[in-house]
């Protein structure tokens, strides 16, 4: 992963030509990018990121990251958005966001997507609600158990 990698440098400008032969152009000269081609920037020079469904060439932002570039290359080449909101960005952050803008996921891969997270919560839900019900139930015999032992050994003495 990560070889062939030479068209970003790093060097403090955003270049938005150099997006390789990957993308495709669509309505509004917008560039649309699958999973599969944002995976590939990964790399401390060539990073890339999605966040809400638009892919940003994030590489020459790395060292002023107020966080540290590793939680931004934890994130490298995939879908940020949930940790992206976890830590409350300010307003400032999502404009300075928008200067590092290449271009927006695939309406494919945006269906994979919420395919995926729409079965993860599903299957998340089923589990859940089936732990909250026996949780409580082991709790609750056991409780009964514990009393009913002790006042047993209590009356025999």
């Amino acid at each position: 992963m990560g070889e062939e990698l030479n068209e970003h440098t790093g060097s403090g400008s955003v270049n938005t030509n150099s997006n390789e032969n990957n993308g495709e152009t669509g309505d509004g000269g917008v560039k649309y990018y699958t999973l599969e081609d944002i995976r590939v920037h990964n790399m401390s020079n060539d990073t890339w990121l999605i966040i809400h469904n638009k892919v940003y060439d994030i590489t020459s932002f790395l060292e002023e990251h107020p966080g540290g570039e590793e939680v931004l290359l934890e994130q490298a080449g995939a879908d940020a958005t949930e940790s992206f909101e976890d830590v409350g960005h300010s307003t400032d952050a999502r404009e300075m966001l928008q200067q590092y803008y290449i271009g927006e996921l695939h309406m494919d891969d945006i269906q994979k997507e919420n395919i995926k997270v729409v079965d993860a919560k599903d299957s998340g839900e089923s589990s859940s609600s089936w732990a909250m019900w026996l949780i409580p139930t082991v709790a609750a015999a056991a409780v009964g158990v514990l009393y009913r032992f002790f006042m047993f050994e209590h009356k025999s003495s």
